[in-house]
């Protein structure tokens, strides 16, 4: 199976991509079980079960932009999978909510 790639671009400082990054991560993990383990500052991979499909990623904190790639779940579900990740990263990443205020948008 290939891989499905992705990229978020923030305009925010990397020390607060990282914190809003971690709450989409426990998230994900209280809501699916998804395990996050993080190599160094800047990335973390994923691997887990989501909604039925397996997940394993990684992604990675530029300046610029969240990106990465992950288990294309096949051309059914490709664009579905590709249009969360961009939503939740988007909202976990928009310069105009608070820290507080994406731990309740997460949902």
């Amino acid at each position: 199976m290939g891989m499905l790639k992705f990229e978020v671009p923030h305009n925010l400082p990397k020390d607060e991509v990282k914190k809003r990054v971690e709450q989409l991560l426990q998230y994900w993990g209280s809501k699916y079980g998804v395990k996050s383990d993080w190599q160094g500052d800047e990335g973390a991979k994923l691997a887990g079960k989501v909604m039925g499909i397996n997940l394993d990623a990684s992604f990675v904190i530029t300046d610029k932009a969240v990106s990465g790639e992950g288990t294309d779940p096949g051309m059914l579900l490709r664009g579905q999978a590709k249009t969360y990740l961009q939503k939740k990263f988007s909202a976990v990443l928009d310069p105009s909510k608070s820290l507080d205020q994406v731990k309740g948008t997460l949902d």
